[in-house]
């Protein structure tokens, strides 16, 4: 067997791909790619990568970088703080293919592990905040104020005119995503020092600190009150672990609360990824971003969790949806929700109270020795005022192994943390010249105490020892449907192989618990890996340069359209606010097209599924002078390569527009074509797709900008980036300078071990597999979109609208039916209502996607059975999908156990769905969004 890594991660063998090219009408893998990419944009020389790692060697020198990072004790705070990440969460969460593999839980049936794990979460913000219903996460804690910002502007009728007053004492990364936001849309924010009094003047909502970046607990009613004497919202950024031992805000009179759950052990990845939070009081549920999950009942009318108010969906909405936000940060809510599960309401006060003695003992040794700070008023940190020595205080404890916070050159901000011991206070006080002491008085102001109870439930009572959270995770896990039990065929989504080379060094200390504004030298290794990888991406897709800020795809698009809309204006052309978009377009375009200030102008398909140049010729002619761009997927959203994509570059570029192609699609590309080169100002790519970052549940990505020469000046900036040329700019898009960083080993590692012939391996097998579904279903059911050579990309449409109209079935029918042959569904309706798109992705052997057409097949069996009469309209195989074990118990169906159970003919190794058929209408009239009782489950 060969040691190539690329061996390991692409699924059929040599001898099998052989065989599928056959089947597919061509007699060599490389004769169908040359007939499936249009000549047109056709690379012509390979990409221009270091030669393939093995998996050892990559390791190795992934170690090596790791090792060059000195994250010392992190006392920086801003944030970001040093968590204990208990093993038995870290290795069975966070180091888990049945939870890392798994997608965002459309299927919930298949989902309802994470989603309990989920709604946990969602009970844990609620129930801090004191506010009724939560998110199931966003992005980071800049990105869920900006959020907050938007809401306010959807939420206050007659108020979207005014400005909005935001607190001068949020943290500073979060006062730059949210001005960064805000410009784009033209809301006028109003920055105020809260602290010192409330402008009087009529705003639409105001965004309150709590505590402040100063470490200040200050009290955020009078602030609160004044919002609310004019109409407006009060929105208050929380510091969870605090809210533990403060008031809630939700008591406190909060409209909406929001913040980052990272100091619920999930490590500081050196910016993230962390998972962002939002609550709401009630009536303002429907205006929540991301995502909710919510309680329904299944067929047997037994409590079941699913996606609430999914009607939200960008896909739907489009450019009138809340927000472009996609996917969330599923794995480390995950990871927060099972750290309150395990520690409980007890040993989360108990955490919190010893991070707050820590930062009482270290203010009192502190002023012993004459250094001014603040008296009380703060949870974890302290800013110590040392005229004209700051600089030095900082040095000293770093060569004593303590980051400190340089706030300028006369304070010194020091926060404390979980992981805080009496000789890290040691290091700090000698840093300062002072010595320490044993004893020192309350901090936090006494008004603003916590006096009522928090997570009640019973799952935050049951699971305190390790062998009990060892089998929580493992029955939650056992619930679910993830890439560890089979194929995964999502069409846009590329479900491939996560391999655990790539997923190892996340963990490593070096990488894991680096705080992201530690100074450039003490993140040597990091920034080597993010700036080498930047460089490959650039290569990969033409482009002149890459950002890796933007942490989600979504980002990557918003950022993507700041850089054409900042170009344009340095020109001169503010009036370029026009952004054309395809009829098929995924819906998160247009709804990141709005956010970045443009207008959303349509261009029609044709017939065949691809962009109609013609009607594209009217738009240009129409819009040639306020043009800002086209947003374009290619291949297209329906799974084709046009071949009219340069000519539809040539016509933009033609009429002053910029042409953004969408990188959803990537793997269909990788070294075959470069966008950068075809055509393409713009792309963002998303690394949880093409470049294996796993997807988490719904979460973490990675959504990197990619630009040509000329909008290189306008990529994402930030405040606190190491390197001083990238601070002042365009602005920031995520809260930390390079985003997630903490998982950008993973497609380093993928790369390095693929090299260049690897990469276009995969893109060939990944189109291969999917002609050869199509080719083997086509007489099943037809395939939708084909090129001009009949050929689809790395996905194809089954279109099954003919067959389920006659035999009175519906998609969904034929969805939850795959579950009982132990598929997860391929994408449902997208982009075409009705249909199926399926993508098998290169990591998919020949026996899995044999397995796949099998069950499509035996399924087609069962619709003509329908059709013939076999069975009744209502009361068939497919209408009472999935099977569940408990049916067996009372079977009283028209067809028997062996068809309806166990279609496929495997008994030992099937998936039982531990729910029936949910149903999704009666979740959204009776929306619960945390923790049902548990009477709720009995029989």
């Amino acid at each position: 067997m060969s040691h190539a890594f690329s061996s390991r991660h692409i699924g059929p063998s040599p001898s099998d791909q052989d065989a599928m090219v056959r089947r597919v009408g061509y007699d060599s893998l490389d004769a169908l790619m040359q007939a499936a990419v249009p000549s047109g944009i056709r690379s012509t020389s390979a990409l221009g990568l270091p030669a393939a790692q093995t998996e050892t060697e990559a390791l190795s020198t992934l170690r090596a970088l790791a090792e060059r990072n000195n994250p010392g004790v992190s006392m920086i705070g801003l944030g970001y703080h040093p968590t204990v990440t208990p093993a038995v969460i870290r290795r069975n969460v966070l180091e888990d293919p049945s939870w890392y593999t798994a997608y965002t839980p459309y299927q919930p049936e298949i989902s309802q592990g994470r989603l309990e794990a989920l709604i946990n979460f969602q009970t844990l913000i609620s129930d801090l905040t004191g506010l009724p219903t939560a998110n199931s996460s966003l992005l980071d804690e800049g990105t869920a104020v900006a959020e907050a910002m938007t809401l306010i502007r959807r939420a206050t009728k007659g108020k979207d005119q005014l400005p909005i007053i935001i607190d001068a004492g949020l943290l500073p990364q979060t006062l730059a995503v949210t001005h960064t936001r805000a410009d784009a849309l033209g809301i006028e924010l109003l920055e105020a020092d809260l602290s010192a009094g409330v402008p009087d003047v009529e705003a639409a909502g105001t965004i309150i600190a709590y505590p402040r970046a100063d470490g200040q607990v200050t009290d955020p009613r009078p602030a609160i009150e004044a919002a609310h004497a004019h109409g407006g919202l009060a929105v208050v950024v929380a510091d969870p672990l605090a809210l533990v031992l403060l008031s809630s805000p939700g008591s406190l009179g909060a409209d909406v609360v929001v913040g980052s759950s990272q100091r619920f052990g999930v490590p500081m990845f050196y910016g993230g990824p962390h998972a962002g939070f939002m609550a709401v009081r009630q009536g303002l549920e429907r205006h929540l971003p991301g995502r909710l999950v919510g309680v329904s009942v299944d067929s047997a009318g037994r409590p079941a969790y699913r996606l609430a108010l999914q009607t939200r969906e960008q896909h739907i909405r489009r450019e009138k949806a809340t927000s472009n936000i996609c996917t969330a940060q599923v794995l480390l809510a995950v990871a927060a929700s099972m750290y309150a599960v395990y520690h409980g309401p007890e040993g989360l006060r108990q955490i919190a109270s010893e991070v707050n003695a820590s930062a009482r003992l270290l203010a009192a040794g502190l002023r012993s020795g004459g250094v001014e700070v603040a008296e009380s008023g703060f949870f974890d940190t302290v800013i110590a005022s040392v005229p004209g020595s700051a600089a030095g205080v900082v040095a000293k404890a770093r060569k004593a192994g303590v980051h400190l916070r340089l706030v300028d050159a006369d304070h010194v901000g020091v926060s404390t943390n979980e992981s805080t011991t009496r000789a890290h206070l040691d290091a700090v006080w000698d840093a300062f010249g002072v010595s320490g002491v044993d004893e020192a008085p309350e901090s936090l102001p006494a008004d603003l105490l916590r006096t009522d109870e928090i997570l009640t439930h019973p799952v935050f009572h049951e699971h305190h020892s390790e062998t009990q959270m060892l089998r929580y995770l493992k029955k939650l896990s056992d619930r679910d449907y993830a890439l560890d039990r089979g194929m995964i065929p999502l069409g846009s989504c590329t479900m491939k192989l996560n391999a655990t080379a790539e997923m190892e060094p996340i963990s490593w200390p070096g990488f894991a618990d680096l705080h992201p504004f530690v100074p450039a030298e003490d993140a040597a290794g990091m920034i080597e890996l993010i700036e080498t990888l930047e460089s490959w991406l650039a290569e990969v897709t033409g482009y002149a340069g890459v950002s890796i800020q933007p942490n989600a795809g979504s980002q990557g698009e918003f950022a993507g359209l700041l850089a054409i809309r900042a170009y344009h204006r340095s020109r001169g052309d503010d009036h370029r606010t026009v952004c054309l978009i395809p009829s098929s377009a995924h819906g998160t375009n247009a709804a990141s097209a709005v956010m970045a200030g443009m207008r959303v102008v349509l261009v029609k398909s044709t017939d065949q599924g691809e962009v109609d140049l013609d009607d594209l010729r009217k738009q240009c002619e129409a819009h040639g002078d306020d043009l800002a761009a086209i947003m374009v997927t290619y291949p297209s959203t329906h799974g084709v390569y046009e071949h009219g994509i340069t000519e539809l570059c040539e016509i933009v570029h033609a009429h002053g527009g910029q042409v953004y192609v969408d990188g959803a699609n990537l793997n269909a590309l990788l070294g075959h074509a470069q966008p950068g080169v075809f055509g393409g100002d713009v792309s963002h790519l998303n690394l949880h797709k093409t470049f294996c970052i796993p997807h988490g549940g719904g979460g973490p990505g990675v959504g990197p900008v990619a630009v040509a020469e000329h909008l290189v000046p306008f990529l994402p900036t930030h405040p606190l980036h190491p390197v001083e040329g990238k601070r002042e700019g365009v602005g920031a898009i995520s809260a930390a300078p390079y985003g997630s960083a903490g998982i950008l080993p993973i497609p380093y590692a993928y790369i390095a071990m693929m090299g260049a012939e690897g990469l276009t391996d995969a893109t060939s097998v990944a189109v291969l597999s999917a002609n050869y579904i199509a080719k083997r279903l086509e007489s099943a059911f037809p395939v939708l979109y084909t090129g001009d050579s009949d050929l689809v990309a790395h996905e194809c449409i089954l279109d099954l609208r003919p067959l389920t109209k006659a035999a009175g079935l519906t998609i969904d029918d034929v969805a939850k039916r795959l579950i009982d042959y132990g598929f997860h569904a391929p994408t449902m309706s997208f982009p075409v209502p009705g249909t199926l798109m399926v993508e098998p992705t290169e990591s998919e052997d020949l026996a899995e996607l044999d397995r796949f057409c099998d069950a499509m097949l035996a399924i087609r069996a069962e619709i003509d059975d329908v059709v013939a009469g076999k069975w009744p309209a209502g009361d068939n195989p497919l209408v009472h999908a999935p099977h569940t074990m408990r049916t067996l118990l009372d079977w009283q169906h028209a067809y028997d156990i062996g068809t309806g159970a166990f279609p496929a003919g495997s008994v030992d190794d099937k998936y039982w769905p531990p729910v029936g058929r949910i149903d999704q209408a009666y979740g959204d009239r009776h929306l619960a969004c945390s923790c049902p009782p548990v009477e709720a489950f009995a029989d």
